[in-house]
């Protein structure tokens, strides 16, 4: 038999307290409160979830800075093979 420990007070106290309200055994609502997470994650994400999750995550991943010299017309004209050489 597989068991879970919850080693946070505050968090066992929570699944207590949501037991008694529902009249059922903290078993019950800590899978049915991880069933629910788990459906919510496993949503593919459309529309604006998926624009207010795309902004979010810009935000937590910024691009990373420019490195060198800014590149000029000497520069594409060698990438090209037209330089002057």
């Amino acid at each position: 038999m597989a068991s879970l420990y919850i080693k946070d007070p505050r968090t066992a106290a929570l699944a207590n307290e949501l037991a008694a309200l529902l009249n059922r055994s903290k078993t019950e609502v800590v899978r049915e409160a991880l069933e629910k997470r788990k459906a919510e994650l496993s949503k593919p994400l459309t529309g604006q979830a998926y624009l207010d999750w795309l902004e979010d995550w810009r935000k937590r991943t910024p691009l990373p800075g420019m490195k060198g010299p800014p590149a000029d017309k000497a520069f594409y004209d060698w990438l090209s093979g037209d330089a002057d050489l």
